[in-house]
């Protein structure tokens, strides 16, 4: 008789791996998910992707409509805004602008919330105190207003508004992950830890940072959205990045004057903005829903 060679490793690429891969993306919102890999790759690939030069006008070419209208061209689809330049090639640029301005407001304000989070629910007394008083006295502040009045005496540029955006949204993180820091360090894993001599900063660091994870992916998918609106209003209000970089708040605001003539130089911006503020929101949740530890099983 011959020995059969067991098929080491068959069990972990079979059918065993792929149902648990289907079982944890089953319910993904399929048209957000879309909505987000068009726009990831139109502010990777902007340079490459653009039909025309988003910043150069062209005064024959101004306020030329969709290419189904009427007078429109296929050269430039969306039509073009009232200085002729292709409306197009300004919101794939302004995809850009809007991820990196995102990107970086996340992980300034995460950062921040994260670690006043940690120290705050781990030392707790009057660090905790301090930093909850100063979380409270954050979130009650109108950030619309504070944005523009911080805009307006900084100047506007896209550095300031990074700095502006991210320096006022941290206390979001900081609420909700010092509850979830309180939970995890009164667990027997945390307490063991403590006892055996382990320092604070690893016991923070490997033991209670890896917990709040979860929690913090679906905090940053979901601010990622409300930060292009502010992004966008402080472009709309000429504070934020200034012309000729596209920006798909400014690009709302050039042609809000034509909006009863040439619909689209206002309508395109809008829908691109809506979009994907909507389908970050509807990933969040379904990040949410899906990284609960009570809801894995569902």
């Amino acid at each position: 008789m011959v020995a059969q060679t067991p098929a080491i490793g068959l069990e972990r690429t079979g059918p065993g791996r792929i149902s648990r891969t289907l079982q944890l993306l089953r319910g993904v919102p399929v048209i957000p998910v879309i909505i987000i890999v068009i726009v990831l790759f139109s502010g990777i690939f902007a340079d490459v992707i653009v039909p025309h030069d988003p910043e150069v006008p062209d005064p024959l070419l101004r306020l030329q409509p969709p290419a189904w209208q009427e007078g429109g061209s296929w050269d430039y689809p969306l039509g073009t805004d009232p200085v002729g330049r292709d409306m197009l090639s300004r919101l794939i640029a302004g995809a850009r602008v809007s991820l990196i301005i995102g990107a970086t407001v996340v992980f300034i304000a995460g950062g921040i919330g994260t670690t006043l989070a940690l120290v705050s629910g781990y030392f707790r007394g009057i660090p905790d105190m301090i930093i909850s008083r100063l979380t409270d006295a954050v979130i009650s502040m109108p950030f619309l207003v504070i944005a523009v009045a911080a805009a307006g005496i900084l100047g506007a540029s896209m550095r300031n508004l990074i700095l502006i955006l991210g320096l006022l949204s941290w206390a979001g993180y900081a609420r909700i992950l010092r509850g979830e820091v309180l939970r995890i360090s009164q667990l027997d894993f945390v307490t063991l830890a403590r006892i055996t001599g382990v320092p604070s900063w690893r016991i923070l660091a490997f033991h209670i940072f890896p917990n709040i994870v979860n929690t913090l992916v679906v905090l940053a998918t979901l601010q990622l959205g409300t930060t292009i609106i502010a992004a966008s209003s402080l472009d709309f209000l000429g504070l934020g990045i200034p012309p000729p970089t596209s920006t798909w708040g400014g690009t709302l605001s050039e042609g809000r004057t034509y909006i009863r003539q040439s619909w689209w130089v206002v309508t395109m911006p809008g829908i691109v903005i809506a979009l994907t503020v909507m389908a970050t929101n509807l990933m969040g949740d379904w990040l949410r829903l899906k990284l609960d530890p009570k809801r894995r099983g569902l």
